[in-house]
């Protein structure tokens, strides 16, 4: 099970506005980098020394306009011929830039193990780096859960309102994070693993 289930849903609630930016001119590469630009900004602004924790509210809208705006682009893309080579380059480098700025204020917290967010920075970037390895053995980009990237941005959000309200020690904060941090190495080999599955069935098919 994955929030990334949901993703049709999202999307026909989002349908609206993308015809609207279609029409003033908007495009899906354009989308691409300003919710990369403004995941990178925000994420060093909250790493930066003394910053004071409450500010760790801005993460969980944010996380969830980000989500908004991966599927606008995507959208954009698909159903109005923006699809292109760049494009799809952007969309997968900037999700993975995108996560680990927005993951990196962790690190920075008063009495969490830095190795633990900084791992599950290496391990969110294995994920999505695996789904698209998919593409290379003859599969379908996977999106398998247990802690997909939409996953990883409900998780997150949740702990930064733990966080902002401080309503979590240090060490249940360390525990979330090593469970994110277990699920998301699970998530690298389920996508391994359907994506031969996956492989396997088509070719038994053509036989």
């Amino acid at each position: 099970m994955s929030i990334y289930q949901l993703k049709s849903r999202f999307q026909s609630l989002l349908r609206p506005a993308v015809k609207k930016l279609y029409q003033w001119g908007v495009t899906a590469n354009q989308v691409t980098l300003v919710a990369l630009i403004l995941s990178v900004l925000l994420g060093l602004f909250l790493s930066l020394p003394d910053t004071p924790v409450i500010l760790f509210w801005l993460i969980p809208p944010w996380m969830l306009l980000r989500m908004a705006l991966n599927a606008i682009d995507g959208m954009l893309a698909r159903e109005f011929g923006q699809q292109s080579h760049l494009g799809a380059y952007l969309n997968e480098l900037a999700d993975v830039v995108a996560d680990s700025a927005l993951m990196l204020p962790f690190v920075f917290l008063a009495g969490v193990a830095p190795m633990l967010p900084l791992a599950l920075i290496f391990f969110a970037f294995l994920t999505e780096f695996t789904g698209v390895l998919g593409l290379m053995v003859g599969a379908s980009r996977r999106y398998d859960g247990p802690m997909g990237k939409s996953d990883r941005a409900f998780g997150l959000g949740l702990l930064a309102c733990l966080v902002a309200a401080q309503m979590i020690n240090p060490s249940w904060l360390n525990g979330c994070l090593s469970v994110m941090l277990f699920l998301t190495m699970i998530t690298v080999i389920h996508r391994v693993r359907r994506g031969l599955e996956e492989v396997a069935s088509a070719k038994k098919d053509c036989l």
